[in-house]
């Protein structure tokens, strides 16, 4: 077995020269390479009855992208995917956001010996800037990414270029909802939650909606001290937002099952130099969430250790990541997600797996994604260290016991990738220009 920082580091290596020599010329992203042709000392050593490679897939061009898409290697068992990757050389490369990929190593190699699995743990957007550097250069050494897709720049900016191709293996995917396919083939999903003390709060959450969350005292004071990441830079958390405009009506009305009146608008859309649409209470939020004195932490452990921290008397709620759960365990932090807030808690965001476009070992590549993602009956291993409080599986033949509730129980509802893409900018553009209004952000 290779040492993964070993390969990352050589692997570095080789894309930085590799694009100091192809600097002079850029060229377009190579098509998927075919798997090895018999005849050669390698396919010398495979049965007799190696499956027949399929042509690479051309979905990207004949699909308008959105899955589920199958073609020839769709219908490819383990079996015939695992002798054409021992033809490729048995290599596999995998470019991960998430160290816990590192823990499939083992056992993908003890369950298809003779292949050599790779993995790199990088940020996402080194992941990607990694598989454009590669491709542009025409020296592609990747053969699997993982990356989440909160906003829709993967699918809009990435695969739609040809970065990337998503590989939807049928017999797995007939056990996901359709939906969770569109933009991709999804490892698991996840969501964010607002956190409470459960000291503080023995009786359960206090807020029941988005609305609450923002509530100020007759004195005018708020009611919550709030903290969470600068949502302004934080993607996942702006996707959040953007889809409360998206959905402006939902939060309107929530509005009014929570107080039993209208919803009086308060923005100003003139200031803006894009259209702003007048009376959208998602903007509205926005707005008013924009001017609330929040408090800034970079690290997810810390937003849960501020609620930990706070009290009855001092009430505080943290914007973190569904797994930052693992305190109330770990660390004995009195914490609590807040479950089931109107008009919804947060969006499914999922982790997608994908194969690189011009891959020297494609079929190796989705022999690894179909281990990965639990294999045809679920039982291969692969989810194995995703199974944690906070991440859910998308497969509906995985029960996801070591979760309390399913996502849709939590109050999480699936993403429309799509419209928040186009939605997302100008919902940055907003919230940093109101952002800097505020004089009590710290």
């Amino acid at each position: 077995m290779k040492k993964s920082k070993l390969l990352a580091l050589l692997l570095a290596l080789c894309v930085l020269f590799g694009a100091l020599a192809g600097c002079a010329a850029k060229t377009e992203p190579e098509k998927a390479a075919e798997p090895a042709a018999t005849g050669d000392s390698a396919a010398a050593e495979t049965p007799a009855e190696t499956p027949e490679a399929p042509e690479a897939s051309s979905a990207v061009e004949e699909s308008a992208f959105f899955g589920p898409i199958y073609d020839e290697w769709s219908d490819m068992t383990d079996e015939e995917l695992y002798e054409l990757a021992k033809q490729e050389g048995g290599e596999i490369n995998v470019y991960a956001t998430s160290s816990k990929m590192m823990k499939a190593e083992e056992g993908f190699e003890e369950t298809f010996p003779g292949l050599d699995l790779n993995i790199l743990d990088m940020d996402q957007d080194e992941v990607l800037e990694k598989c454009r550097l590669e491709a542009d250069s025409g020296n592609v050494l990747g053969d699997v990414l993982q990356a989440k897709d909160v906003n829709g720049n993967v699918f809009f900016e990435f695969y739609e270029d040809g970065y990337c191709s998503a590989f939807y293996p049928k017999d797995i995917s007939e056990k996901i909802d359709p939906g969770l396919l569109r933009y991709g083939y999804p490892l698991y999903a996840s969501q964010s939650f607002w956190y409470y003390n459960t000291e503080a709060f023995p009786d359960g959450q206090p807020v029941n909606s988005w609305w609450e969350i923002i509530e100020r005292n007759e004195d005018g004071s708020q009611k919550y001290r709030l903290f969470t990441k600068e949502i302004g830079t934080e993607t996942a958390y702006l996707s959040l937002f953007a889809s409360f405009i998206v959905n402006a009506d939902q939060m309107e009305q929530s509005y009014k099952d929570t107080y039993g009146t209208d919803l009086e608008y308060t923005y100003d859309a003139s200031v803006f130099d894009f259209d702003v649409p007048e009376n959208n209470a998602g903007i509205e939020y926005l707005w008013r969430f924009s001017q609330m004195k929040m408090t800034f932490i970079g690290d997810g452990d810390e937003l849960v250790l501020a609620v930990h921290n706070s009290t009855k008397d001092d009430p505080a709620l943290a914007l973190a990541s569904g797994g930052k759960i693992g305190n109330r365990d770990e660390s004995g932090y009195n914490i609590a997600w807040v479950n089931n807030l109107a008009p919804y808690t947060g969006l499914q965001n999922c982790e997608y797996m994908y194969v690189v476009e011009g891959c020297q070992h494609p079929a190796g590549a989705r022999l690894f994604i179909r281990y990965i993602t639990g294999g045809a009956d679920g039982e291969s291993g692969g989810l194995k260290p995703f199974k944690k409080e906070g991440n859910w599986s998308v497969r509906s033949d995985v029960e996801c016991d070591w979760n309390p509730a399913t996502l849709e129980e939590c109050g999480a509802i699936e993403a429309d990738l799509e419209a928040i893409y186009n939605e997302f900018i100008h919902t940055q553009n907003m919230w940093t220009y109101w952002l800097d209004k505020n004089p009590n952000v710290h």
